[in-house]
């Protein structure tokens, strides 16, 4: 026996058991700061420093483990920074924004146990050129965005096409009916790319008002070689008022929640039909255009239009600077607000300044990955 084969033999095998057997652990984040000038038909006006206009600021750590035949287990625990405060995004939770595990492989797809990121969240580059962030009156309508106690499957991209669903059950006494129901699907060619995300909310047992809260999304891409063409179209009864303004508040929470069924907004429905473009004018710099519409299909009036032009420059891969101008009109009775990838901590508050106003917007920020 040759004893420098053996040896040789034997570094490889440990190299090929570790190389199958590998794990990391990854710790990452955003920081988001922009300044918000906002000012309302009625008169008034504010000026703030905001967090979150595109990414909200956060940080998290995510790991991977290679367990061999091509089997992977990951997890993800992340957590949202209020960093104008230096505070929790939500003092309740530790890890507010994701904390779930999971297993898959390439070939066969992914299973995620714990509180993730929706189907509809999940679609945001593909909505328009904000990334369904400030600015799109999508985000304006307000978009679900993650559930506790979710159960998912996330398949591979098979030629083109890849779908994810979602089941979300609540810990408390609401009964076995209620849940939260989440699909999406989108095939492309690297062309063109349509697409679908939705989510059902079924109400408690005994609801009083025994309806679902749904939420669709249809979206279309046109990848023409320096930018994107963005369409989609929204239908959702995901709203109600406050006593902030008219549609101040969802049925659904954004962040979590469940149907309690109680609601006679349930009935009222709303279309939101947009569309924008953006065009890379260098490989650094990222202009955009968005406009769309807000329908109230239950005839009161509480629709909106509005849109924004918006300009990103990257100074590395890292670093961005935002800038972006933006309208929002109310119709007779709508009371919509701006809101950005995390919601405004400094608005109008008073109905007089909401309802049926017009509210126009500059914001001029920074986002930092690392």
């Amino acid at each position: 026996m040759n004893p420098t084969k053996t040896l040789g033999a034997v570094a490889l095998a440990c190299t090929a058991l570790s190389a199958a057997a590998q794990s990391s652990v990854t710790m990452y984040g955003s920081i988001d700061q922009y300044v918000n000038y906002l000012k309302s038909s009625s008169g008034a006006s504010l000026k703030s420093l905001e967090d979150g206009a595109l990414l909200r600021s956060r940080w998290g750590f995510r790991g991977v483990e290679d367990l061999g035949g091509g089997l992977q287990a990951k997890f993800v625990l992340e957590a949202g920074i209020s960093v104008d405060q230096g505070t929790p995004a939500d003092a309740t939770r530790g890890f507010d924004r994701q904390s779930w595990v999971s297993l898959g492989s390439a070939a066969y797809g992914e299973v995620r146990f714990g509180r993730q990121n929706g189907s509809v969240f999940g679609k945001g580059n593909y909505i328009d050129f904000t990334a369904r962030t400030l600015g799109s009156m999508v985000n304006n309508f307000g978009v679900p965005s993650r559930f506790d106690n979710d159960f998912a499957y996330y398949s591979p991209r098979w030629a083109g096409f890849q779908f994810d669903v979602h089941m979300a059950i609540p810990e408390t006494s609401l009964g076995n009916r209620a849940k939260v129901l989440q699909a999406a699907g989108d095939w492309t060619n690297g062309v063109i790319r349509v697409g679908y995300a939705g989510l059902r909310g079924k109400p408690q047992t005994g609801a009083t008002v025994d309806k679902d809260v749904v939420y669709d999304n249809y979206f279309f891409n046109w990848m023409y070689g320096s930018g994107t063409v963005y369409l989609t179209y929204v239908h959702s009864n995901n709203n109600t008022s406050s006593a902030v303004s008219n549609n101040a508040a969802t049925i659904l929470g954004n962040v979590g929640g469940f149907n309690a069924g109680t609601n006679a907004d349930l009935n009222n429905f709303y279309d939101i039909v947009q569309i924008s473009a953006d065009y890379n004018v260098t490989p650094a710099l990222r202009v955009g255009a968005l406009y769309g519409q807000i329908k109230d299909k239950s005839g009161r009036d509480r629709g909106a239009t509005g849109g924004v032009l918006g300009a990103y420059y990257d100074l590395s891969k890292r670093t961005q600077l935002v800038a972006l101008l933006d309208t929002l009109r109310n119709s007779a009775n709508g009371g919509w607000r701006p809101a950005g990838s995390a919601g405004l901590k400094t608005t109008f508050t008073a109905p007089g300044d909401i309802n049926g106003k017009t509210i126009n917007g500059l914001q001029l920020g920074v986002v930092h990955k690392f």
